[in-house]
């Protein structure tokens, strides 16, 4: 899709859990046709792919069991783009680094990130983002037992980060904290953005990521 027109993208969005509703508002009110993800043969044609905030573990354990996970890391592979939110980022993360027992992820984006780095869901927190390759705006981002990316590979660009002071147990509260990066057709974020209100990113994906 040519940058600028947010318009006539196929997009899916994971729907075995998850906030699958509130993407699929957003991405519609932004002009792309939208499908739920439930199998495989639901990939078929899609410009885009989203994964949504959710429960990781159970997206990983549901998208095993159902056989749609192999197709969708063999989509990844093959340059779908995918943008995931939240528990999204931890499905995109080559490597977790407090996994539960047998969890994997679909990969792709070579980071290591840590589940509920932030901590439980009464430390959620909301805070403005300044995000110059997304909006020329302060993004409004909420983090609700949020993923951190400790790790991130020479090809992942980092768009944003939060101080490591938010984390739940920081080891440099001095430090910055990634929690919005991109790697060629893949981007991902800590945060909820379907949830604020706030399309940047929304918008950035469908104009920039998908082409």
């Amino acid at each position: 899709m040519t940058s600028g027109h947010t318009t006539g993208s196929l997009v899916g969005v994971f729907a075995l859990q998850g906030d699958v509703a509130e993407h699929v508002r957003v991405l519609t009110a932004l002009g792309a046709r939208v499908r739920p993800v439930r199998s495989a043969t639901d990939l078929a044609g899609l410009d885009g792919l989203v994964i949504p905030g959710g429960e990781s573990s159970v997206m990983d354990k549901l998208s095993r069991l159902l056989g749609v996970a192999p197709a969708i890391r063999q989509a990844i592979s093959a340059g779908l783009p995918v943008y995931g939110t939240c528990a999204g980022m931890i499905m995109l993360a080559e490597s977790i680094a407090n996994p539960i027992a047998g969890q994997q992820s679909f990969g792709g984006l070579d980071i290591t990130v840590q589940r509920n780095a932030f901590g439980g869901q009464v430390e959620s927190f909301e805070t403005a983002l300044e995000v110059p390759a997304v909006s020329g705006d302060p993004v409004h981002a909420v983090f609700i037992r949020a993923p951190a990316v400790l790790r991130a590979g020479p090809d992942v660009q980092v768009l944003a980060s939060v101080p490591a002071s938010c984390l739940d147990d920081p080891d440099d509260p001095d430090g910055g904290v990634p929690v919005a990066v991109r790697q060629d057709r893949l981007l991902a974020t800590s945060f909820h953005p379907e949830v604020t209100g706030d399309w940047s990113f929304h918008r950035y994906f469908l104009e920039h990521v998908i082409r």
